[in-house]
């Protein structure tokens, strides 16, 4: 196996995907943020002093997507068809899980875009209330699922 965006001569490059068939991509990502059970309730309630955290998190997120290319050096700009974001709060345990789907139709996946977006929802939260909880942990940023293009499907296992 090698890294794509490396050269024969081990020089960063932008992957070629000129060749590369249309397809429709889709991809999914998600994170976690934990947080003190004050925080949490402030988050559940509305009223934190910053307004409705979750809609701003939500907006904060698609935007990030449709920016990824230009804040991961080596990524493609891409148009993106589709971008949902959803927040799952988890009183139990004093976390909100923030789940992206994207998608597009192109000759490159959308990865970066639900990864990305997923992180700057997340440190949106955490910039909204680190007022009130700078011990706030963001943790278990990763890929779920992906489709389309040469490799296929893939599923996190578990």
């Amino acid at each position: 196996m090698t890294l794509t965006h490396f050269d024969g001569a081990g020089q960063a490059h932008m992957v070629d995907v000129g060749g590369k068939a249309e397809t429709r991509r889709i991809a999914r990502a998600e994170g976690r943020i934990r947080m003190a059970a004050e925080t949490f309730a402030l988050i559940s309630r509305g009223d934190a002093k910053k307004g409705d955290v979750l809609g701003i998190a939500r907006i904060a997120a698609i935007q990030a997507s449709k920016r990824t290319g230009e804040l991961i050096p080596l990524c493609h700009p891409i148009g993106l068809s589709r971008v949902a974001v959803e927040f799952f709060p988890d009183e139990a345990h004093h976390t909100i899980r923030c789940e992206v789907t994207a998608e597009t139709v192109g000759r490159t996946g959308v990865e970066m875009e639900a990864l990305t977006a997923v992180s700057v929802g997340l440190l949106t939260i955490y910039d909204m209330c680190k007022a009130v909880d700078r011990a706030m942990v963001i943790e278990q940023i990763r890929l779920l699922e992906k489709q389309g293009g040469k490799s296929g499907h893939w599923r996190a296992e578990d």
